[in-house]
């Protein structure tokens, strides 16, 4: 990476620095919670403007409960070319009506506001790295598409499917979610999650009256919440939590039905395997009592495989070039780089540097804003993986 390029493109966005922190403020006080649909229009106005600037083929698909994603190309993309995959969300945790009391803020050094680092900033740094590198005249060996979706925060549902789709024609994907820390690492794997549903029925009878004619669904629930407990290994990374539990319908009632909700978390597929077959063969204890099993992983592992570990490396040596040390850290919560990891190379965590996500102190620094679009920019002018020695 030539030392030169690096030093232009960061001159580029210190003079549009402002123009930055415009647009990102201007996305943050646009709520756009993922449950309200309508709520997503105004950002995704916002995109297809920016991009058809920019040159781009753009197209918003519209969700069926959500506000679906967006996707952009470059329309001089000759056909057949190999791509390199942008991914961000516009959606966030936060409800509708937060900006009255979590306003959008800035600093000497922060900018604070719901969903400014989870993750409107990492929307603000694809569009200006793609603006640093036209206007620079820099081009990229792999055209640059985006897809920007705003159901991520409730596990991508409706648009899981295009990534896929997208990540299987790409040599890479960088996924523009915040780094861990204020160190801000990258993000080199992320756990799976997966999430399951057991329903108990039993016999209902009358607790006083006749209790023997009965068999209680929320006991018949407690024995498998403690083997789904005893699944943990927190050595290997495997977390069983029951979070949620519900049952019966009156204390002088023996419990017809009981519910769990469960969520899992590993580090890798022979782990996911291996904790679906124990929840699925779930039986019975009692005489008298079923069970229903529903779920499973809807995001698997991002694991450190051979070509993550080399787009990883491309990363560092970028950093080192622009005297960036950067480190690498391991997620437990999911996102749209596990399921690009299944597919083509995938370096996650590339947001800007900040604290927290989904937190009412949610803020980023305002010079990693650069710091980390300049990385950004360098790392989409990186050769392809197969060419790298």
């Amino acid at each position: 990476m030539k030392i030169s390029a690096a030093r232009h493109i960061e001159a580029f966005l210190k003079d549009h620095q402002e123009d930055m922190i415009v647009f990102l403020k201007n996305l943050v006080s646009h709520e756009s919670p993922s449950h309200d649909a309508d709520s997503q229009k105004y950002l995704m106005k916002i995109l297809t403007d920016e991009f058809q600037s920019l040159g781009y083929y753009t197209n918003h698909f519209p969700g069926v409960k959500t506000g679906g994603f967006f996707y952009a190309r470059p329309k001089d993309h000759p056909k057949g070319g190999n791509i390199q995959l942008l991914i961000g969300h516009c959606d966030t945790v936060w409800k509708k009506y937060t900006l009255e009391n979590m306003p959008v803020k800035e600093t000497e050094d922060k900018i604070s506001g719901p969903g400014v680092f989870d993750m409107k900033a990492g929307i603000t740094q694809i569009i200006f790295s793609i603006k640093a590198l036209m206007e620079l005249n820099l081009t990229c060996q792999l055209s640059p598409v985006i897809l920007i979706n705003s159901d991520e925060e409730i596990g991508s549902y409706e648009s899981t499917n295009a990534i896929k789709r997208i990540s299987k024609i790409a040599r890479r994907a960088y996924i523009l979610e915040p780094p861990l820390g204020l160190e801000g690492k990258l993000k080199t794997a992320r756990k799976g999650i997966g999430k399951f549903i057991i329903t108990v029925t039993g016999k209902p009878a009358h607790a006083g009256l006749n209790p023997e004619k009965g068999v209680s669904a929320i006991v018949e629930l407690s024995y498998h919440i403690q083997h789904l407990y005893a699944l943990n290994d927190f050595e290997k990374g495997i977390t069983v939590n029951v979070g949620m539990i519900q049952g019966g319908s009156s204390a002088n009632v023996i419990a017809e039905e009981s519910k769990a909700v469960v969520d899992v978390r590993v580090y890798n597929m022979k782990d996911a395997a291996y904790i679906q077959r124990e929840i699925s063969n779930l039986k019975p204890k009692h005489q008298g009592t079923s069970l229903q099993i529903e779920g499973g992983f809807g995001r698997p592992p991002m694991e450190k495989t051979e070509r993550n570990r080399k787009l990883w490396k491309i990363a560092k040596d970028i950093g080192k070039s622009i005297q960036l040390e950067l480190k690498e850290s391991t997620a437990g919560g999911g996102s749209d780089g596990n399921t690009t990891s299944l597919f083509t190379a995938t370096l996650d965590g590339l947001g800007t540097v900040g604290d927290g996500a989904h937190a009412r102190h949610e803020f980023i620094y305002k010079t990693k804003l650069i710091e980390r679009t300049t990385l950004l920019s360098l790392l989409l002018l990186a050769k392809d993986i197969k060419d790298e020695k």
